[in-house]
């Protein structure tokens, strides 16, 4: 049973599950308690049976079901008896969003919205296995994998501006590409700047309400503005990485004697051979995900400035969203280095943490939640009442609120293009079904999601952005 501790939080008890080392926190409203799917309550407190985890086993408003921990779920563990789990991570290693704002209004880019979905659908490979006109050598792959988005800077994709607006300024350390199998290269080489499948999408994008006039005017953004919004991740390098480790881990949890309620949550404690191998291993696709979205963005801008002859679109922010990383917080007053790990979370930090970009001091980091096809996406800024609350943790979506499966039962895709056609979106997928799964109403409504983190004040919103068209996988 949940206990309701205030609006918006509801707390899962210790005794919720045997094994529970802390309680579970879920943040999230009264309305969309009802839309969670079933099974990812009990994976929070699954979570909250690990070693080593401090405060709370944690689900953001967008909390679904996903393998081992929540899809939205967020924990922390201290580096002295803690464990680091891929599933606290997934398999698409730093799923992420980039924003791309312009000078455009959306008067201008209306007229020619048809052609510059196709030729980005075009010039921007998406789908199951889609292989990129880029090819890289392995010396490349490896040099990707050390530098993230400098890395494809340095390769002639974007400027050293767009480093700075990433977080971890594209790049996180300690990445260690000896832990990297041949087959994951093999699958990583030739995907460098395409979108994937799923729910990754390439969204042009309207301003179309402004609720905090100082933030938006330091993020750039202005009613009727055209955005171009990126969701992708490490793609089938990521995907290998994840399931070559996940496999040593579970051997480990068998070799340190972890007791686990679901043997998904595979882990190993902090410091040991296994987590090192891991942590590396996930740093590289972490790497390969920020040059992947530094591609696509110099490919997107390349596309604009053809048609539109705007070809600057200066990068707002970039956030991951499948990641773990070791970050300094508040513990009972103390100051400890704890793994933070947020799957389908993003982070959330306020003006006092010294990782926001200098061009957002005294404003928070930028946050970018996006909708689903259809449905309004979001830009928020950190705030430090998140530490408090989540480690600097905010929604990362809308969150399903059904299967892919079931998504393809209830809809069909080309009534959804249909739809979305008849509400002036222009949408190009590699095939109808995967409008089916990505319908909207597969997800929760991303305007309720958004209010939970602001009601919270854990983010405070800034836009929202409205879609005029879509290149999906």
């Amino acid at each position: 049973m949940l206990n309701k501790v205030e609006d918006n939080v509801y707390e899962v008890p210790q005794g919720y599950q045997k094994g529970m080392r802390v309680p579970g926190r879920i943040f999230i409203s009264d309305d969309l308690l009802d839309m969670v799917e079933p099974g990812t309550i009990e994976q929070v407190a699954n979570v909250a049976t690990l070693p080593g985890i401090v405060k709370y086993s944690m689900a953001m408003p967008d909390a679904h079901l996903g393998y081992g921990f929540p899809i939205g779920g967020v924990a922390a563990f201290r580096e002295e008896g803690g464990v680091i789990s891929p599933g606290g991570v997934g398999f698409d290693i730093n799923c992420g969003v980039r924003l791309l704002r312009s000078e455009l209004d959306v008067g201008t880019v209306r007229p020619l919205i048809s052609d510059l979905i196709e030729t980005l659908f075009r010039e921007i490979p998406s789908g199951v296995g889609a292989t990129s006109r880029l090819h890289v050598s392995d010396r490349e792959l490896t040099d990707a994998f050390l530098g993230g988005s400098g890395w494809a800077v340095e390769q002639g994709f974007g400027t050293r501006k767009d480093v700075e607006h990433c977080e971890e300024q594209g790049c996180l350390k300690g990445a260690d590409p000896a832990q990297v199998s041949l087959k994951a290269r093999k699958r990583g080489r030739p995907q460098f700047g395409t979108l994937g499948s799923g729910n990754h999408f390439l969204e042009i994008q309207r301003v179309s309400e402004i609720y905090d006039s100082e933030a938006a005017k330091r993020f750039g953004l202005f009613l009727g503005q055209v955005t171009v919004m990126i969701h992708c991740g490490s793609r089938g390098a990521g995907h290998q990485i994840c399931t070559d480790h996940l496999g040593v881990l579970s051997g480990a949890v068998r070799k340190y004697g972890i007791e686990l309620p679901d043997k998904q949550l595979a882990c190993a404690p902090i410091g040991t051979p296994e987590a090192k191998n891991y942590f590396g291993a996930m740093a590289c696709a972490a790497n390969y995900a920020w040059a992947n979205r530094q591609i696509i963005s110099h490919w997107t801008r390349e596309v604009f400035g053809k048609l539109l002859g705007e070809g600057e679109m200066p990068l707002v922010y970039d956030v991951a969203h499948n990641v773990a990383k070791v970050e300094e917080h508040q513990v009972d007053g103390k100051r400890e280095r704890l793994y933070v790990h947020r799957k389908g979370a993003t982070r959330s930090f306020g003006p006092s943490r010294p990782e926001v970009p200098a061009s957002y001091s005294g404003i928070g980091q930028p946050l970018l939640i996006p909708g689903s096809m259809g449905t309004p996406s979001y830009v928020l800024c950190g705030q430090d009442r998140a530490l408090e609350l989540t480690f600097g943790s905010a929604c990362h979506g809308s969150g399903r609120i059904m299967s892919r499966t079931q998504a393809k039962k209830t809809f069909r895709g080309t009534d959804i293009k249909k739809a979305l056609q008849d509400e002036g979106i222009k949408v190009v997928a590699t095939e109808p079904a995967i409008l089916a799964e990505e319908a909207p109403g597969v997800y929760k409504p991303s305007r309720q999601v958004v209010d939970v983190v602001h009601n919270l004040g854990i983010a405070r919103k800034v836009a929202q952005l409205v879609p005029l068209g879509v290149s999906k996988g």
